[in-house]
């Protein structure tokens, strides 16, 4: 199997267009066509459906999407796990697009300050397509917020994120900060069953964002108000630009790494995890 002929599918399969496929790996929509034709021909069968401006997966091609996905990851970890010597020279990890400003880029620097000779792959994803990698041996290590219960994996806490509500006007109580210009951010159905206990005569957000990150850009540049992470809202705070919201409840919400039970790198994980020590406990202690 020519691992080209898979990841112009998967590319094809992003882009749902021949010719934007073919812009992103540098071929022409004619080499797009003919290497899909290439695999359909090795599998045996249609891998897409050709309608007008429409192009759409066949049963068979929402099948090979996972098997695709795996063969590719698993050729980029064995590559860079041969080119480095050994399994625990190298690490996949991924962490949920929600965690990683808020509690995994510091630790991250962390690891590659401490670690400079590790071998690291980074994957951001949904906790269903994290959890589904990382059981598929794709991913060493994942974070995530609301972790699987799942006996062949161990779960370990290893940051708190502290949410408090700031707004862009001074002077604002609970009630009009969660009102009209709140903006909601997903930390999770936990948070979304507290957030409702705490506020059950607010109205319903107009806006939702799956990213702390998007809410503070907009908070800055529209206004309005939002539950964000302390560490990020800090220098807003301090320069003014934002207001902690008096009397607000602050919220906080756990990370959790989630690894094998019997995983090789288990003394690796081990020691990567103890980092967290120092990149997000020290700072908050320090606040």
């Amino acid at each position: 199997m020519d691992l080209e002929l898979l990841r112009t599918f998967l590319e094809v399969d992003r882009t749902r267009h021949f010719g934007n496929a073919g812009d992103n790996l540098n071929l022409t929509q004619a080499a797009v066509s003919a290497r899909i034709k290439l695999l359909e021909s090795q599998l045996g069968t249609r891998l897409f459906v050709r309608r007008y401006k429409d192009l759409q997966l066949t049963a068979e091609g929402h099948r090979l999407t996972r098997h695709a996905d795996i063969l590719l990851s698993g050729w980029r970890k064995a590559r860079q796990e041969v080119m480095l010597g050994g399994s625990n020279a190298q690490i996949t990890i991924g962490g949920s697009l929600r965690l990683w400003d808020v509690a995994l880029q510091n630790w991250f620097h962390a690891v590659r300050r401490q670690r400079p000779e590790l071998g690291i792959i980074t994957e951001s994803h949904g906790a269903d397509q994290l959890t589904r990698r990382l059981l598929d041996g794709l991913l060493d290590i994942v974070f995530m917020l609301e972790p699987p219960q799942l006996e062949t994996l161990q779960v370990k806490e290893v940051a708190n994120v502290e949410l408090v509500l700031v707004c862009a006007r001074p002077d604002q109580s609970v009630e009009q900060a969660v009102g009209e210009g709140y903006l909601m951010v997903d930390w999770g159905l936990t948070h979304g069953l507290e957030h409702r206990r705490l506020f059950p005569d607010a109205p319903e957000p107009q806006v939702r964002v799956s990213q702390a990150k998007m809410a503070l850009e907009h908070l800055l540049a529209v206004g309005g108000s939002a539950y964000l992470p302390v560490r990020m809202v800090s220098e807003a705070v301090k320069q003014r630009q934002l207001h902690v919201v008096p009397d607000a409840p602050t919220l906080e919400r756990t990370a959790h790494a989630v690894f094998p039970l019997r995983s090789e790198k288990l003394e690796l994980i081990d020691g990567i995890l103890d980092l967290f020590e120092y990149s997000v406990s020290l700072p908050k202690a320090a606040r």
